[in-house]
């Protein structure tokens, strides 16, 4: 390690700082001290550094105006907090500042060298990179307050190394927010190595999380690393984790507390250097009311929680979200991008998006290869019928029907109900409300008739007599 990197270490107690001054002197750091916020501000105006350690509890403030101090004006320096032991909420809410991870007091020397080690790669990385917001804006396209406010949070969790929870609708972007943070990150040379826990069969969960010897069962003809040990020194990405069964969100949970995995069949545990991110687009709170998400996981994997904007409440992003999404597309197919014309755009900004980024895609994937010439319209789009008016009104009682499925009820004439239209209507409603289950649980049947409310027989029944195949 290079004899010219240097650290602040910020404390009061003059034990601890001899104590993290002589630790990080033989690891090659030239250290400078300093006991109170005002003597940290001194510091750092006067000297650049390649490592913070700060601790929580300050003479004159806390360890936080230590952080918000250093990300305005040294935002390439990484920041760890030393926290008293146990203290939870502390460690949390450096994470949220900025800080790159925590050590909690009495300091673990070799817990503490292996946090340097990390700091140091990414301060490296974050010297020879170019600057993360503009790589961040680059790949979280937007200009609304949301996306704005989106972009600022990724740069700071991307310092730390703490569990990221990702919410928000099907579509919108979960993954891409996920491998922003990675990309960001002091993991980046290291792998990302993404999951959809809902396309694993359960009895296969285990293997596949944690590897296999050969011949622990049926099948097991070779030795197979799991999916922590190809993540190990990166980033595992845990999509749609409210899929997991509750006897594999146990062994999970062990997983992440312990930092090592058993391999089916194993007889030793294995250490593994991994940082979790996590999404779904269903409601984990309530699941946890319905007994049918471990409370300890949840708090496990959200230490900071994400939540990614539906498309709907960024609209004013949707002139240029499409202008790009037209011109990646044309280049993939070597023609002139078009453009949008007057009326599609308004169209476009009327439509409630239930598919969010993901369905404006498609949409305009559909649009590009069904225009003709150089300009879009608003006929080129194929959009359901779903008049601006109505769309953004306050939902009835039919707001649950998707209107991608091609119907909205609230369009339809009343009159027309109570005549013999009425059962085709009903059909129509109970096909829509059919579709959009299967999309929202990946055609997975038995998940289906749980979220409809209705027996797997039943729904079996109504496939079969609305002809859905």
């Amino acid at each position: 390690m290079a004899d010219n990197r240097s650290a602040l270490v910020v404390d009061d107690e003059r034990d601890i700082r001899e104590l993290l001054v002589m630790t990080l002197g033989r690891m090659g750091l030239r250290c400078d001290t300093a006991s109170s916020v005002a003597d940290a501000r001194n510091q750092l105006a006067r000297n650049r550094y390649d490592l913070c350690l700060t601790d929580m509890r300050l003479p004159d403030g806390t360890g936080l105006e230590v952080i918000a101090e250093i990300t305005a004006k040294c935002p390439n320096t990484p920041v760890a907090m030393i926290t008293a032991f146990g203290n939870v909420e502390a460690a949390v809410e450096a994470l949220k500042a900025g800080a790159f991870d925590f050590v909690a007091k009495p300091v673990d020397l070799a817990v503490l060298r292996d946090l340097v080690r990390h700091a140091l790669e990414l301060h490296e990385k974050r010297r020879n990179a170019p600057v993360a917001t503009d790589a961040v804006a680059t790949r979280l396209y937007g200009h609304s307050p949301a996306m704005a406010s989106l972009r600022q949070t990724v740069t700071k969790v991307a310092r730390s190394q703490a569990p990221v929870y990702i919410a928000g609708e099907s579509g919108v972007g979960k993954e891409l927010v996920a491998r922003t943070i990675h990309a960001e990150s002091g993991r980046a040379a290291g792998p990302f190595v993404p999951v959809n826990c809902g396309a694993i069969p359960a009895e296969l969960m285990e293997s596949e999380f944690f590897g296999h010897k050969k011949g622990s069962f049926t099948g097991a003809h070779t030795d197979k690393p799991g999916l922590f040990q190809a993540a190990d020194g990166g980033t595992l990405f845990l999509d749609e984790v409210a899929e997991l069964p509750l006897p594999m969100q146990v062994k999970l949970l062990r997983a992440i507390q312990e930092k090592s995995i058993r391999p089916v069949g194993a007889n030793s545990e294995i250490n593994v250097d991994v940082r979790i991110l996590s999404a779904t687009h269903k409601d984990l709170g309530a699941l946890i009311a319905d007994g049918r998400f471990r409370h300890d996981l949840y708090y496990r994997i959200n230490v900071i929680e994400l939540r990614v904007p539906p498309l709907r409440e960024r609209l004013d992003d949707l002139p240029g979200l499409s202008a790009n999404v037209l011109a990646r597309l044309s280049e993939a197919q070597g023609r002139t991008p078009p453009s949008l014309s007057a009326d599609a755009v308004e169209a476009l900004r009327a439509y409630p998006f239930p598919g969010n980024v993901r369905e404006l895609e498609n949409i305009l994937e559909r649009s590009l290869a069904l225009a003709d010439g150089e300009v879009i319209g608003v006929d080129d789009l194929s959009l359901p019928r779903v008049p601006s008016a109505q769309a953004s009104a306050a939902p009835g009682p039919t707001a649950s029907i998707s209107p991608a499925a091609g119907i909205d009820p609230r369009t339809l004439d009343p009159r027309d109900t109570a005549t013999s239209a009425l059962p085709s209507y009903i059909e129509e409603i109970e096909r829509a409300a059919i579709q959009h289950a299967l999309q929202e649980n990946r055609y997975n049947k038995t998940r289906t008739a749980a979220a409809l409310g209705i027996t797997f027989r039943a729904l079996r029944y109504k496939l079969k007599k609305l002809g859905i195949d």
